[in-house]
């Protein structure tokens, strides 16, 4: 999740970003149990926006630009169940423009999508350490190697939609 809400946090009209854990069958998941797969939580990141300055359709086309939709279980070089594609969502109308926005895209894609559409279920937010995790690690490895050029990639492909740095 350090990846996409170190680039949804730079997108006009987000509110906030929150990373944390979803739709798994553990209460009040740690870290560790997700990593470890067994808990059947999902990392993501929650995020809010006004969408009259951002519509759902366009922050959809920023995660896909940004993140995998035809990896199953996996982003990059992180493997496991709580790495899968996932789109939740808080409201039935949310569920049904990510829908469409899917059936739309599949063309855009050489593989599969896989990506998980559902309601959101069991979320709970991550540990303090893990929030507006690029910002406080700009110099970690990761940040440098992963999250920062999706920064980057976003800036450049949605200039219209950046906020001003």
């Amino acid at each position: 999740f350090w990846c996409s809400e170190s680039v949804f946090l730079q997108v006009k009209g987000v509110l906030q970003v929150e990373s944390g854990y979803c739709n798994g069958h553990v209460e009040n998941p740690r870290y560790e149990d997700v990593c470890s797969g067994v808990s059947g939580h999902n990392e993501v990141i929650l995020v809010q926006f006004d969408s009259s300055e951002v519509r759902l359709d366009e922050i959809l086309e920023i995660m896909f630009l940004i993140h995998d939709p035809t990896s199953l279980n996996r982003q990059g070089n992180d493997v496991g169940p709580q790495y899968r594609s996932g789109i939740y969502c808080t409201t039935a109308q949310q569920l049904t423009e990510v829908t469409e926005f899917i059936e739309k895209s599949r063309s855009l894609f050489s593989q599969k999508i896989v990506t998980e559409v559902a309601p959101i279920d069991n979320y709970h937010k991550a540990e303090e350490y893990h929030q507006n995790f690029f910002a406080k690690n700009p110099h970690q490895g990761y940040c440098m190697a992963v999250a920062a050029p999706k920064v980057e990639k976003f800036r450049k492909t949605f200039s219209r939609l950046a906020k001003v740095a």
